[in-house]
């Protein structure tokens, strides 16, 4: 997203958002990565949930993630 994921309007929402609930970061590192988060199953299962940031600041919403991690069945030894 490089220098142009400054000038969208929910990269700035998102850092208000932050700021407003006492986020702060120390602004090391690489800062124009964007993540992700999976949940994987056990065995075949495979990937349950995935969630790739689009802008900086997307959140994934943790009740999914709750809910799919209910959803992995262990795996027979």
């Amino acid at each position: 997203m490089m220098l142009s994921g400054f000038f969208r309007l929910g990269v700035w929402q998102n850092f208000f958002r932050a700021w407003r609930n006492g986020f702060s970061g120390n602004l090391e590192g690489e800062g124009f990565t964007l993540g992700g988060v999976y949940v994987i199953g056990a065995g075949r299962q495979g990937v349950i949930l995935e969630h790739r940031e689009k802008e900086f600041g997307d959140k994934v919403s943790l009740p999914s993630v709750l809910e799919a991690a209910e959803k992995i069945k262990p795996q027979a030894s």
